[in-house]
């Protein structure tokens, strides 16, 4: 299993130590912050997987945590845990992208749930991050099936030079290579050799 990193967030070191403890004793790396100011230089030195963090805390609260979070690092995770909770709170979370919200006191067992799930999320968002980069090309005759706007592996097959000008919008010259160049210098040298 791949060692996840987490940053947990909270200005009780009661909490932080033992919310800490629970999820190291699962196998996650866990670093800690007691204050928003704290999570965010760790953030801006170091890439973590998921976030935890408190509300409601000092002049950097839980919400300054979650939007300098997604600005440094858009794919993380980071779910609020709070004492505090409101509608209010949740839908303001919730538009500022974070992945769970959920009260505390909470059971250790509701901990892990949470967080396999956010980290089960996390890696499809990086597998469909890794799926868009694919380009599918015939390796015969070098064609490109353009999916753009289609059902995935249903789009048309294309000439690999039309879906660079048409498609990619770049413009194609003509040239050689020094292998190639090479190689037509030898052909032409050797026609007039004849």
């Amino acid at each position: 299993m791949r060692k996840y990193s987490i940053l947990f967030v909270d200005d009780d070191p009661f909490v932080t130590k033992a919310t800490g403890g629970l999820l190291e004793a699962k196998g996650y790396g866990v670093t800690t912050a007691e204050s928003g100011e704290k999570a965010i230089e760790l953030l801006e030195n170091a890439a973590f997987d998921l976030v935890i963090t408190d509300l409601v805390m000092g002049s950097i609260d839980g919400i300054d945590v979650l939007k300098r979070a997604k600005e440094i690092h858009p794919e993380i995770m980071v779910m609020i845990l709070t004492g505090f909770g409101d509608m209010a709170s949740a839908i303001e979370a919730l538009r500022s992208d974070a992945d769970d919200y959920f009260l505390k006191p909470c059971e250790s067992e509701e901990i892990y749930f949470r967080v396999s799930k956010c980290l089960e999320k996390l890696e499809l968002k990086r597998k469909l991050k890794l799926y868009e980069n694919i380009l599918p090309v015939c390796c015969v005759c070098k064609k490109i099936r353009d999916d753009t706007g289609m059902v995935p592996r249903t789009g048309e097959w294309i000439q690999m030079e039309d879906y660079i000008r048409d498609i990619a919008k770049v413009e194609i010259t003509t040239t050689f290579c020094p292998e190639c160049a090479k190689k037509e210098k030898e052909k032409i040298r050797g026609g007039f050799s004849e």
